[in-house]
């Protein structure tokens, strides 16, 4: 069921902006380097495919959630959840990635840190948010429960 959290509209706000900034610039940057043969491609070194595959795909999906967060819709903090997950599982990979010799450049470590931060935050805060505020009303204004 898809609701509307009412309270704390400048929180939702804020984190819809921090995202579609973030998605945005994923977006570009992921693109340059996977569509381009230029200097974003020949500055990237020795990128990780699959992270970089991952992230300019979740790029997308940050959009999306940007969207619902300004809107305040229930299912925003169910992309932020699940961003938040595939972000840790992909940063795993890519640590076994590593681990098992892979090449790979050290700003892939903070940029994956700097992503799993970002979207285990917003999750964590539209979950807690939800939370406080069990009863909501959905798209329609009719009253609901989470």
């Amino acid at each position: 069921m898809f609701y509307k959290i009412d309270k704390y509209p400048m929180v939702f706000k804020t984190m819809s902006l921090v995202a579609i900034l973030f998605g945005l610039l994923t977006l570009k940057s992921g693109g340059m380097v996977l569509f381009t043969d230029g200097a974003a491609h020949q500055a990237a070194g020795n990128y990780v495919p699959f992270v970089l595959w991952f992230n300019f795909i979740a790029g997308f999906a940050y959009i999306l959630t940007a969207i619902g967060l300004w809107l305040q819709r229930s299912w925003a903090a169910f992309l932020a959840m699940t961003i938040a997950v595939l972000t840790l599982l992909v940063f795993i990979a890519l640590g076994l990635h590593i681990y098992f010799g892979g090449a790979f450049e050290m700003r892939t470590i903070g940029a994956m840190s700097m992503r799993s931060v970002i979207w285990t935050g917003i999750a964590l805060i539209t979950y807690i948010i939800g939370r406080q505020n069990p009863e909501s009303k959905d798209v329609t204004g009719a009253e609901c429960k989470q």
